[in-house]
């Protein structure tokens, strides 16, 4: 069931499973076009094989949410999202949490788990970025093609109604503006205390492995795992695989 809470910034809408206990709770962050919708069952499926309970949102901008609570997206809008999902998993009162983040929602993670890393129990991210590289820029690119030319603009406004514009263009002017070029969270990776799963498709069109590599190599508790011949999205390529690599790590996490 879909509710709503009002925070600072934002008109949030998420979705909480109904069997909250004192146990670990998944908390789904969606990639720069996503929302509730298009993670599909995912999260349910992934909950139910690691008896854990799970949350997932719509960031401001996006889907069911409110519209971006600013004109311009500056170039720490990860870091601002990242306070805001603290903001939510206080007034929800999740103890605690296991970030899976996706692409930008992988990013966000990380940041958090940085910045509120007495409280975030682990990380999983998948496609996340930690710098910006050629071949992100040309992706985004390519997609910026396909919303002016072909029927993506309309497949998106399914899910994001008449935010689909101010979305899709504060993502691709973003990242693709010379002022972004430098943008860089390395810094922000020593101070993770807790374990990290590195997830990447082998054929990530967004990202390079020297993401992952970044990642890995300075984090203290991070593993690693390249899923063959998938792209930006293994959890809707292989969902099967990525749930075993969850699982396996899940349960480190949960052994006392």
């Amino acid at each position: 069931m879909l509710k709503y809470i009002e925070l600072p910034k934002a008109n949030i809408a998420f979705k909480l499973s109904e069997n909250i206990n004192n146990d670990f709770t998944l908390v789904f962050l969606h990639d720069s076009l996503g929302c509730i919708e298009l993670w599909r069952d995912f999260p349910v499926k992934l909950a139910k094989a690691a008896n854990c309970n799970y949350l997932v949102y719509d960031r401001q901008g996006y889907g069911k949410s409110s519209g971006f609570s600013y004109t311009q997206r500056s170039n720490n809008y990860l870091e601002d999202e990242a306070d805001i999902l603290y903001e939510l998993l206080s007034e929800l009162n999740i103890n605690k949490p296991i970030l899976f983040g996706h692409s930008d929602g992988g990013s966000i993670a990380l940041i958090a788990a940085s910045k509120y890393n007495q409280l975030i129990k682990a990380v999983i991210c998948e496609g996340a970025h930690i710098f910006v590289e050629d071949i992100t820029i040309k992706s985004i690119l390519d997609a910026k093609e396909q919303f002016l030319k072909s029927n993506l603009k309309s497949k998106l406004e399914k899910y994001h109604s008449e935010k689909t514009d101010a979305m899709f263009l504060a993502w691709v002017d973003k990242w693709t503006s010379p002022e972004f070029r430098n943008w860089n969270i390395e810094h922000f990776l020593s101070n993770i205390q807790c374990p990290v799963l590195v997830i990447q498709g082998e054929k990530d069109e967004f990202g390079s492995l020297a993401q992952v590599n970044g990642i890995i190599n300075q984090t203290k508790l991070a593993e690693m795992h390249i899923v063959a011949d998938t792209y930006h999205n293994p959890h809707k390529e292989n969902p099967d695989l990525l749930i075993d690599y969850f699982l396996s790590f899940i349960r480190k996490i949960k052994t006392p």
